[in-house]
């Protein structure tokens, strides 16, 4: 159960002597702590929650990403950490959990699930890798998108057969075509475009490690 107020924990004790609970060895969720693995790394975060039985130790931490409107929440096992430091102790209590989308998260969850379904059809069902990274490209814009054996099915009135290029993208003429057609021409452009710089990227370091040899 994670504990919604307090935390057990005390500044540089090792994880292997957190026996039953002490006078003082408590802060508050919303404390910021620095902790160090057994592999030497340093973590540093907010406390979000702790579960005393399994010493899982819940931290939020700054986006690895850089984004300011983001973050990281890390799980640490605190067998494998040895040491647990308090950088600001909070003793305010600490405000009311968010309250959550329970539809929201259904209909992502029920999303994801779809999307997992379709890769693992499209595995077992032979589908080339190209056919693969077509279809989460089209799928990201259009979501009437599924597997027909080997053939992407859009909006039931587009068919586009193996190997996937413009030319196999059949239907009746129209917008929904036209559309479908653009987004495949966009999407193996951009697939060309990327080969070209990591065909520039290698040539570079192979210049440059030709230059320093």
């Amino acid at each position: 159960m994670f504990h919604p107020g307090l935390i057990t924990g005390r500044s540089g004790f090792l994880a292997e002597k957190m026996a039953a609970p002490g006078p003082g060895e408590y802060f508050s969720v919303g404390s910021h702590v620095s902790c160090l693995t057994c592999l030497g790394q340093r973590l540093q975060g907010e406390v979000v929650a702790f579960d005393y039985q399994s010493k899982m130790l819940t931290l939020k931490c700054a986006s690895s990403s850089g984004k300011p409107n983001l973050h990281d929440v890390i799980l640490i096992n605190l067998a494998y950490v040895s040491e647990v430091d308090i950088i600001n102790d909070r003793t305010e209590t600490p405000p009311p959990l968010a309250s959550l989308n329970v539809s929201k998260l259904a209909n992502r969850a029920r999303t994801e699930k779809e999307d997992k379904l379709s890769q693992a059809y499209a595995i077992s069902a032979g589908v080339s890798v190209e056919g693969q990274q077509l279809f989460q490209t089209i799928h990201k814009t259009i979501k009437d998108c599924k597997w027909q054996e080997k053939n992407i099915i859009v909006m039931d009135d587009v068919i586009i057969s193996p190997p996937y290029q413009v030319e196999n993208c059949k239907g009746k003429e129209g917008s929904a075509l036209s559309h479908v057609r653009k987004i495949v021409e966009k999407h193996f452009r951009d697939l060309e475009s990327q080969k070209s710089m990591q065909r520039s990227q290698a040539q570079q370091t192979q210049k440059d490690s030709t230059l320093s040899s």
